[in-house]
């Protein structure tokens, strides 16, 4: 007889159906699994082994075939140790062989025989409910597997024991409830910078659009200090932007106790990280920085210390939103819509732009571009925003704080989020919720220009060196402008303030 239990693969964020098929026969004395299995999957013979006898039972004295099927997907991680054990119980009559085939079944054994929590439960308990399945997880994962259904039957044992208990209707274990994980504290506000009020309005407007921003001013300006207040001001997730960041951060291990929060992502990787730890990849091809700040923000302070390689390797995410991770045997893919957040000196020793500073080894304009070349023009031209941030003078650190302070600039970052979020609910495009996201198609339909705009469009284009990318760019940014003030069209004061915040990309490589 061939007890089979149903779990799941992991393929990016999603979870492909997989059937652990369990055999006792006579024999030669073997425990065997296979079905392409890693060497996670080939150890968990040694766990379910000892959990067993920690529970009470013995492996009987014949041949034990595990088959993982489709024995041509890849099969990755501890969370087969739970359904291959419940196989081998319901084979061996400890258990009901048909109480298990209404439930996806995985999680990590210890050698005690408890449960303990596994990666990758919330996108396991979709693909569950989806096929009408209850879901059986770590009772450390029980809070997260129920955001996938109020309907989803979730059993979210400590122990076999305990599962074994309930399946033989001797003890009832209750329904896991999601979680919602706690603020952990105030996050810092707009009102500690002083100065830096052109700065502060670059990041307003970012913020209301999703736009990439781009700092640059000499060590101390305030830089960092500007990008850490960004999450203060950015609305909360949506419930469908909340399911999409769960899904992946529950497969990288990284919702803790299984709460979830509406918080927006925000990652700040060193500028030391790898090609693979800032897009993903590896051996397993787990997510990376980009992919953990979806929907949200990724910082990247020092900007031309990233290796160039690395830096050149986002172009194509910022573009489409998510990122392909090929590899010999399988093909990944995960979603990447992040807001780029960068701060850079303008030369390596930071001071090239002060006033009668002279550097000792070239001229300053030369010293600039050397060190800015790091960055390529690509790569700026998918910035909407570059702002330079002059440094702060002893006489504004000394002033009161001003009376502004995130909750205002919240409050209107909201409000131009809303107008974006309705316009393109009304054109039929589920998921885009920013003017950043829009279809370039879309965006010159939604802000058209009036004539004195088109005319500064045209004389700027020819000035700045426009690509097709920066126009269209331009437009996105003076409508978020626009929906700022307000405005239902785009007038010429919206297009000039966005040009404001162009620059030349050439004109570094020409002075170097």
């Amino acid at each position: 007889m061939v007890v089979r239990i149903a779990t799941v693969a992991f393929e990016g964020i999603e979870a492909r159906p997989v059937d652990v098929q369990v055999q006792i026969a006579n024999g030669n004395v073997a425990f065997t699994v296979v079905g392409l299995g890693d060497k996670a999957v080939a150890e968990s013979r040694e766990r379910v082994r000892a959990a067993l006898n920690a529970s009470g039972l013995a492996l009987p004295a014949k041949r034990i075939t595990v088959n993982l099927a489709p024995a041509d997907l890849p099969k990755e991680g501890s969370h087969y140790d739970l359904p291959i054990a419940l196989g081998v119980m319901a084979a061996i009559g400890a258990i009901p062989p048909d109480a298990l085939q209404n439930y996806t079944v995985l999680g990590e054994l210890a050698l005690d025989g408890t449960i303990t929590a596994v990666t990758g439960v919330l996108p396991a308990a979709m693909a569950a409910n989806a096929r009408g399945q209850g879901l059986i997880c770590p009772h450390d994962s029980g809070a997260e597997a129920a955001w996938a259904s109020q309907d989803l039957d979730v059993l979210a044992p400590i122990s076999l024991i305990q599962l074994v208990n309930h399946f033989k209707g001797l003890q009832v274990m209750a329904a896991p409830r999601p979680a919602i994980r706690q603020a952990g504290g105030a996050l810092p506000d707009l009102r500690d910078v002083k100065g830096q009020e052109s700065a502060k309005r670059a990041l307003e407007i970012a913020a209301a659009g999703g736009h990439n921003l781009l700092f640059n001013g000499p060590p101390g300006a305030g830089k960092s200090m500007l990008a850490a207040r960004l999450p203060s001001i950015l609305p909360p997730l949506t419930p469908r932007e909340l399911l999409e960041v769960s899904l992946i951060h529950s497969i990288s291990g990284d919702l803790a106790g299984g709460a979830l929060t509406d918080r927006r992502p925000f990652r700040a990787p060193h500028h030391s990280a790898s090609m693979a730890a800032l897009v993903g990849g590896g051996a397993r091809a787990r997510p990376g920085e980009i992919s953990l700040a979806h929907h949200g923000v990724l910082f990247l302070d020092e900007l031309p210390e990233f290796q160039p390689q690395v830096l050149d390797s986002l172009r194509q995410p910022i573009e489409t939103g998510e990122v392909a991770i090929a590899r010999a045997n399988h093909r990944v893919i995960y979603p990447a819509r992040f807001q780029l957040v960068a701060a850079m000196n303008p030369c390596r020793c930071g001071h090239a732009t002060d006033p009668g500073f002279a550097c000792n080894r070239q001229p300053n304009a030369r010293c600039i571009a050397q060190y800015q070349s790091r960055l390529s023009g690509p790569l700026l031209d998918r910035i909407d925003l570059h702002v330079e941030a002059p440094a702060v003078a002893a006489a504004d650190l000394m002033l009161p704080p001003p009376a502004e302070g995130s909750a205002e600039v919240a409050a209107r970052v909201a409000a131009a989020r809303a107008i974006q979020a309705r316009r393109y609910a009304e054109l039929g495009l589920q998921g885009v919720g920013s003017n950043a996201a829009a279809p370039s198609a879309v965006i010159e339909q939604v802000a058209q220009p009036d004539a004195g705009g088109l005319a500064l469009v045209q004389e700027a284009s020819d000035r700045l060196r426009l690509s097709a990318r920066g126009f269209h760019r331009i437009l996105k940014l003076a409508r978020t402008i626009a929906d700022l003030d307000g405005a239902g069209t785009v007038g010429s004061l919206h297009l000039a303030e966005a040009l404001s915040y162009r620059v030349d990309a050439t004109r570094q490589l020409r002075a170097a």
